[in-house]
């Protein structure tokens, strides 16, 4: 059985206006995960994403880098249980 979990993600740096909701939204539907990507008011960007924990250590890889016009300074991340609350990935306005 898979060894599933859930990640919550902070990521800080310039992350708003470089299509970082969308590159997350991308690498997440391809690694089969749920959740959903936003902005923070204050400039950073939160990630809930619930799946494969291989696949989600993937997923924060990828946050460290972002696309290529963001500046990731560093991404917290929080780990949970899975509660399977997510039905596909989405970007939340």
């Amino acid at each position: 059985m898979a060894d599933l979990a859930l990640l919550q993600a902070t990521v800080y740096g310039r992350v708003q206006g470089v299509f970082f909701r969308a590159f997350v939204a991308e690498h997440a539907r391809k690694l089969g995960l749920a959740g959903y990507v936003r902005n923070l008011p204050w400039g950073g960007l939160e990630v809930v994403a619930e799946g494969e924990r291989k696949q989600l250590e993937k997923l924060v890889s990828y946050l460290k880098v972002g696309p290529p016009d963001a500046r990731v300074e560093r991404v917290e991340t929080r780990w949970s249980e899975y509660r399977g609350d997510y039905a596909g990935f989405r970007i939340r306005y």
